[in-house]
């Protein structure tokens, strides 16, 4: 089977690990079609095994809903495609203009949703949703709800419930036994977007309420970039935990594992808001894959990633996260047997094959409709 796959995100390196185990099945000849730059991102090629791939120009880059591939409608007439999978919400210009040429060329398209919510869009974005809809016979939903909000806005076609990365779990791999020295503090973490809908300010409200006693018992790396930037640190000195916080820049994509085993704890501390929650934390498995325990609210899907690789609070609580907190600091067995659980987890059912193969399935029943 012909399969072109058209996304902006794979101008991350570690993203592209999944379409080497997609080329890599029987019977899948795979075209990649991505951005050149995407949000100031360039392309960077890592992973480019048994595919081929076309770096294009785009239009409107950052914006998610209007951006599109101009020549994608000459690709596919060269090519021609038995499958386009177009990686983009069904209400994005991108995904509309992209199921037109797929069908002018008689291909199956395909869809992939992350939105949780059963949100309502203005015109033009709900004309490209319903014409979506109406020509796509399979999406690929990110997470439960996700599926249930294509059902509940009247997507008649089939549906699947695949996350749409995996992890590598040989570069997301546990730190070597004995790196990091028993009298170290323990260190809790946070990777990722610094944002309020993150939860950060209850991540600090948490670790906040844990015992002080000791000076160096703990302290909290928080690594990204975003608007809270500069103002975590001055929430820390009013807690009075400036000197156990350090807000860290985000790092590439290839050096997460690196920071992720500098942990002892990770946490995702979402809050829910009106017009969005949790849709997987993929820091989630990427920090299980490496053999650290993780911490999650119970925001939308946290709770089914995490499964029996961590602990759950309640989301918005900072004293049951403290107290979560405290559990596993406390407790060196309960740390390894959660970072084994998660590592686990992580092998069955979130690596890149894993994922790929799932996707395949996908297009092979696709095709035999």
């Amino acid at each position: 089977m012909r399969v072109v796959m058209v996304s902006k995100a794979l101008v991350v390196a570690a993203y592209q690990r999944k379409l080497e185990e997609i080329a890599a099945l029987p019977g899948v000849e795979l075209t990649v079609v991505v951005p050149q730059a995407w949000d100031g991102q360039p392309y960077q090629p890592a992973f480019v095994r048994g595919y081929r791939t076309l770096v294009q120009p785009i239009r409107f880059d950052g914006n998610f809903h209007l951006f599109h591939f101009p020549t994608l409608g000459r690709i596919l007439q060269q090519l021609r495609p038995h499958i386009v999978h177009i990686d983009e919400e069904p209400y994005n210009l991108a995904t509309a203009l992209a199921t037109r040429q797929a069908v002018a060329v008689g291909a199956f398209p395909l869809f992939f949703t992350w939105q949780n919510l059963p949100r309502r869009y203005p015109p033009p974005f709900s004309w490209f949703e319903r014409y979506v809809y109406a020509r796509t016979p399979f999406a690929i939903a990110g997470n439960a709800e996700a599926m249930d909000v294509l059902r509940q806005k009247g997507f008649a076609g089939q549906t699947r419930v695949i996350p749409q990365f995996g992890v590598d779990p040989d570069l997301f791999s546990p730190r070597v036994t004995g790196a990091v020295a028993a009298a170290d503090p323990f260190t809790i973490g946070y990777v990722g977007r610094l944002t309020p809908e993150k939860g950060t300010y209850v991540l600090l409200q948490a670790v906040a309420q844990l015992p002080r006693d000791e000076p160096n018992s703990w302290r909290l790396r928080l690594v990204g970039n975003g608007p809270l930037k500069d103002v975590i640190p001055v929430r820390a000195a009013e807690l009075g935990i400036n000197a156990q916080v350090s807000v860290e820049p985000g790092v590439s994509s290839m050096d997460v594992p690196n920071r992720l085993r500098d942990l002892d704890v990770l946490v995702v501390p979402s809050l829910t808001m009106p017009n969005w929650k949790e849709q997987f934390g993929r820091v989630l498995t990427e920090a299980m894959s490496c053999g650290v325990p993780v911490i999650g609210s119970d925001s939308g899907e946290i709770p089914r990633v995490i499964g029996d690789g961590g602990l759950v609070t309640r989301e918005g609580d900072a004293t049951a996260l403290s107290v979560a907190l405290a559990r596993l600091q406390h407790d060196a067995v309960l740390r390894a047997q959660l970072g084994q659980q998660g590592r686990a987890r992580v092998l069955a059912h979130f690596t890149h094959r894993s994922i790929a193969t799932q996707t395949v399935d996908v297009y092979r029943e696709l095709l035999s409709h």
